[in-house]
């Protein structure tokens, strides 16, 4: 009897884990069959509401927002989403750069518009509940790619740097999806890749759009410009640099014209400076015409300064952040932003130079002694 009473004494209240779940009942935003035109770079974020689940109150449970075409019913939705604070909160905060990626991966093609269908799982532990309501989005998609790169390089045989890939020149990345070059094309072919190793996507340029695959064929003569990507509008602006100056503010007059000289700089060797002297004193404030022209072949004036509206005189020893180039509006004035020379570089032979390097972090120019 003692031993049935300790045997008794030593056994633990076992608890069985609870791992029910009830689904979301109660879908309440975006309303069904909400319009939606995607803007993946400007758009505002969509939050996607609901009534937690009953479950909730006994216990943590986790969200997802399923999405589905039209005709689906979840059991292999297209793209899953997880909700705010880590799965824990009745909604989820989505960008509308991931709404493109939806609605491809549902089969709406770009500048098309269609139907996705989504609902909340709810989960708990091992098991799943999808809501017993679903809405409805109708989406219209932009033109560009529903994935951007984030690297992107010019190659072939128009190129600076020829056909070998792993020499491809690399754009300089604005912004996601967004990206610019300045060099030279002459008469071949090019194309543009995501990657220098492996199995690149490859690109090219259609007119004023940018496409998946090909490449470009370019004729005429050898031509400097800027060739702005868009990837998140599958745009693309080519813009000859027609050229490159040197503005002298006190004369209102191009102080020196700077040849281009490959990897996406001009430079004008032997440059014969002479600073106009004036009743109070140096006057060596300067700026940067570029003469460009438009796919129309329309020509105009953009302008390239200093951040700051004056500066003082620098020395040998002024640190380099003191000649970045930033474009300026066409309304600044003559002696807005301009850079000064070293002072003692009057009568003296000079290089000067302007980067507009894309591996440099800040466009920049230089004025050295030969």
């Amino acid at each position: 009897m003692l031993f049935a009473l300790a045997l008794n004494s030593c056994k633990k209240d076992v608890k069985t884990l609870d791992t029910g779940v009830q689904p979301v009942t109660v879908i309440n935003a975006p309303s069904n069959d909400t319009s939606i035109t995607i803007a993946p770079t400007t758009g505002t974020s969509v939050v996607f509401k609901w009534a937690p689940s009953s479950t909730a109150s006994t216990g943590l449970v986790l969200y997802e927002v399923v999405f589905d075409k039209a005709g689906g019913d979840f059991s292999k939705p297209v793209y899953k989403v997880v909700s705010d604070g880590s799965g824990v909160q009745a909604q989820a905060t989505i960008t509308q750069k991931t709404l493109n990626t939806i609605a491809n991966a549902a089969g709406i093609a770009a500048l098309s518009s269609g139907t996705l269908k989504w609902a909340v799982a709810t989960s708990k532990v091992t098991t799943n509940q999808v809501s017993t309501v679903s809405h409805t989005l109708q989406v219209t998609r932009p033109a560009g790619f529903a994935t951007v790169p984030n690297t992107i390089y010019l190659t072939g045989s128009a190129t600076e740097q020829g056909t070998d890939v792993s020499k491809a020149i690399a754009f300089k990345k604005i912004s996601d999806g967004v990206f610019e070059l300045y060099t030279s094309l002459q008469p071949g072919t090019y194309k543009l890749i995501d990657n220098t190793s492996g199995t690149p996507t490859t690109y090219s340029i259609n007119g004023p759009a940018i496409v998946l695959n090909g490449e470009t064929t370019v004729t005429g003569s050898k031509t400097v410009y800027r060739i702005s990507l868009d990837f998140g509008n599958a745009a693309v602006t080519i813009t000859q640099i027609v050229s490159v100056n040197m503005f002298l503010a006190i004369d209102n007059k191009i102080w020196f014209t700077l040849p281009y000289v490959g990897n996406s700089q001009w430079e004008l060797d032997g440059a014969a400076v002479v600073i106009p002297q004036e009743s109070w004193g140096d006057e060596s404030r300067y700026k940067y015409e570029f003469i460009v022209k438009d796919a129309a072949n329309n020509q105009s004036t953009e302008w390239y300064g200093s951040a700051n509206p004056d500066n003082p005189d620098p020395t040998t020893s002024t640190p380099l952040s003191y000649f970045y180039m930033y474009s300026l509006p066409a309304s600044s004035g003559t002696f807005d932003n301009c850079f000064k020379m070293v002072p003692s570089y009057s009568g003296k032979n000079c290089n000067i130079n302007v980067n507009f390097s894309p591996s440099i972090t800040q466009y920049t120019n230089s004025v050295t002694l030969q």
